[in-house]
């Protein structure tokens, strides 16, 4: 495969710029160099900056996910999945809240999250009276199996 080359912007000198922490991850380690606590309605994230923004290509996109060590906190990843489009160019944050009362969380200088940067395709949806037919047909939850 052949190697992208992505353009990335220090906001911050004490930024890290993202790296694999092995040869073959998927995903390429984000450093909080910020933390601070958001209220929004009944709600209360912590929120950290990484000093970095980045150009992401047209067809492109970057995803945010939370590392394994979040097991070993009581938080979450706000939206799941952090998405970058190609047309950002701010500063790349994340959002977490507090699973429960009592929760170990991240300190500035760790590693937060991961970056993905993969393509995707352009979809143009095309409106049918009729979908082919399939063996689980409309089964949702559950209709596989345990």
């Amino acid at each position: 495969m052949s190697e992208l080359i992505i353009k990335i912007k220090k906001l911050d000198p004490n930024a890290v710029i993202p790296s694999y922490a092995k040869d073959g991850d998927a995903g390429m380690d984000l450093t909080a160099i910020s933390r601070k606590i958001v209220s929004e309605a009944d709600y209360h994230y912590l929120q950290y900056g990484t000093g970095l923004s980045i150009e992401i290509p047209k067809e492109f996109v970057g995803l945010l996910f939370p590392r394994s060590s979040i097991s070993k906190t009581g938080m979450i990843l706000a939206n799941s999945i952090g998405v970058i489009d190609s047309g950002y160019r701010g500063e790349i944050q994340l959002r977490f809240k507090m699973n429960h009362d009592k929760n170990t969380v991240y300190q500035e200088g760790d590693k937060v999250a991961q970056l993905i940067i993969i393509p995707y395709p352009q979809i143009h949806l095309e409106e049918v009276e009729e979908l082919s037919e399939t063996e689980r047909g409309d089964g949702g939850f559950g209709s596989t199996g345990k």
